[in-house]
C-alpha cells in the first residue's frame, strides 16, 4: 500500500472496501443507519447485536434497546442492507457487569446510571474485544458523540446537536479504546436528519420509536426490579426530617431518590419537602427544604481522564461539569486527590446531587469531553 494513500471517511488509510467495520447494532434507528451508511459507502461491514438477558422475556417487552423485537430489527436491516450480522449471548456477562451492580447500588441508597457501566464494561470491552478478533480495523456505534483528531490524539467531543448529546454516558470510554472507536452520526444536527437517512435506505425501521427506559427495566419501575432480585429488600422505615423528627412511615427506601418531592405521603406541612438523604443502615429517609439540596462540594472516584496531560500533573482545573444526564454543564474547579479520586467544587451550588450519578468534565466554552468520575458518598 502507497504511503500516501489517502484516509478513507473512519480516519484509517485504506479504501473501504479493504476496511472492516464492526458496527454494535442495537436494533435502533441511530445503529441501523450506521450500518447502512457505511454499507453504502463500500465498507466491509459486520453487524453484531447482543442479547443482554433472557430472551423469552425480551420477546414479551416493547420501548427497549436490547429485546428480542430489536434483535429481529437489526437481522431484518442487515438483509435490507446485505451484510452479516451476529446475535452474541452475552446474558451472564451483563447481569454480572450491570445488573447486580445496579441492584446493589440502589439498595446502598445511590441513584445508578447502569446505561454508562454497560458501554464501559460490555459494549467498549467484550464487544470490543470481539471486534478485535474478527479482524476489524474499527467499532462504530450509533451514539451521539464525536471523535476529532486532536495534537495528541483522538478526543472525545459531545455530538453537534446537544439535545442528542449522549457524552454524558460515554465518559468512561478510555482513549485506548478512542482510538479503534468510531461514532459517524455525531456530527448531525436533529434527528430527523437521522430518520431521513434511514428512509433514503429503505430501512424498517425507519419510523421506530426511540426508546427510553434503561433496557431491563421495561416500565421504569427500578423498586419492583430490585425487590426481584433482592426479595425482601423493602423494609419499611420512618421518614425524618433534618433533626430528626419523626415525619411519617414508608415502604422502603428503595422507593426514593435524592431530590424527590412528589409521592412522600407527608403532606398537611408549610412548606414543601424534598428527600434530602437515604440512610440505608437504619431504613430512614431524611427529607428537608429545597435550600437543603443545595451542593457545592462534589466527591469522586473511579476518574477516567482524557486530557492530554497526566490527571494529576495540575493541582486544580478549570472546566464546566454535569452532574446529571439532564442538567447543562456548569462551572467548576476540578481538584485531583489522586489518579483516580477528586474532588469538585460547583461555583454555584446544584440541587439533587446524588452518589452513584456520575460526574462529567468538559473543557470551559468548549465541546471536548475531559473524561468524568462516579459521585460517592454524601456531596457537600
Amino acid at each position: 500500500m502507497p504511503l500516501d494513500q489517502p484516509l478513507n471517511s473512519l480516519g484509517l488509510p485504506k479504501p473501504p472496501a479493504e476496511t472492516r467495520v464492526v458496527v454494535a447494532m442495537s436494533g435502533g434507528v441511530d445503529s441501523s443507519v450506521v450500518a447502512a451508511m457505511l454499507k453504502e459507502e463500500g465498507y466491509d461491514v459486520v453487524g453484531v447485536t447482543l442479547q443482554l438477558y433472557d430472551h423469552g422475556a425480551a420477546l414479551a417487552k416493547k420501548g427497549a434497546c436490547c429485546a428480542g423485537r430489536d434483535i429481529h430489527d437489526a437481522r431484518r436491516v442487515a438483509e435490507t442492507m446485505g451484510f452479516p450480522h451476529y446475535v452474541l449471548d452475552y446474558e451472564n456477562v451483563f447481569r454480572e457487569a450491570v445488573i447486580e451492580e445496579f441492584a446493589e447500588s440502589y439498595l446502598a441508597g445511590a441513584t445508578p446510571v447502569p446505561c454508562i457501566r454497560c458501554n464501559e464494561r460490555v459494549k467498549f470491552k467484550d464487544l470490543l474485544a470481539t471486534a478485535r478478533e474478527l479482524d476489524a480495523d474499527c467499532m462504530a456505534t450509533g451514539h451521539y458523540i464525536q471523535r476529532m483528531v486532536g495534537d495528541h490524539g483522538p478526543e472525545l467531543h459531545s455530538a453537534a446537536d446537544a439535545n442528542r448529546d449522549q457524552s454524558y454516558f460515554l465518559f468512561s470510554t478510555t482513549a485506548e479504546q478512542l482510538s479503534y472507536l468510531r461514532f459517524p452520526l455525531g456530527h448531525l444536527k436533529s434527528k430527523a436528519e437521522t430518520r431521513a437517512l434511514a428512509a433514503k435506505y429503505g430501512l424498517p425501521v425507519a419510523d421506530k420509536p426511540d426508546s427510553q427506559d434503561i433496557c431491563f427495566v421495561p416500565s421504569g419501575n427500578y423498586a419492583a426490579l430490585i425487590e426481584k432480585l433482592r426479595p425482601g429488600s423493602a423494609e419499611p422505615g420512618q421518614i425524618v426530617d433534618m433533626d430528626g423528627t419523626i415525619l411519617g412511615s414508608h415502604g422502603g427506601v428503595i422507593h426514593y431518590t435524592v431530590g424527590q418531592r412528589r409521592g412522600l405521603g407527608i403532606g398537611g406541612l408549610a412548606e414543601p419537602l424534598y428527600v434530602v438523604r437515604l440512610d440505608v443502615e437504619n431504613r430512614r429517609v431524611v427529607v428537608g427544604p429545597k435550600e437543603a439540596l443545595a451542593t457545592r462540594r462534589v466527591p469522586l472516584r473511579e476518574i477516567n481522564w482524557l486530557g492530554d496531560a497526566p490527571f494529576a500533573s495540575q493541582d486544580e482545573y478549570h472546566v464546566s461539569v454535569r452532574v446529571r444526564s439532564t442538567r447543562p454543564p456548569a462551572e467548576a474547579i476540578l481538584r485531583p486527590i489522586s489518579a483516580t479520586e477528586a474532588e469538585v467544587e460547583l461555583l454555584s451550588p446544584e440541587e439533587g446531587v446524588s452518589p452513584g450519578q456520575a460526574c462529567v468534565f468538559y473543557e470551559t466554552g468548549g465541546s471536548r469531553v475531559l473524561g468524568g468520575g462516579w459521585i460517592w458518598k454524601g456531596a457537600a
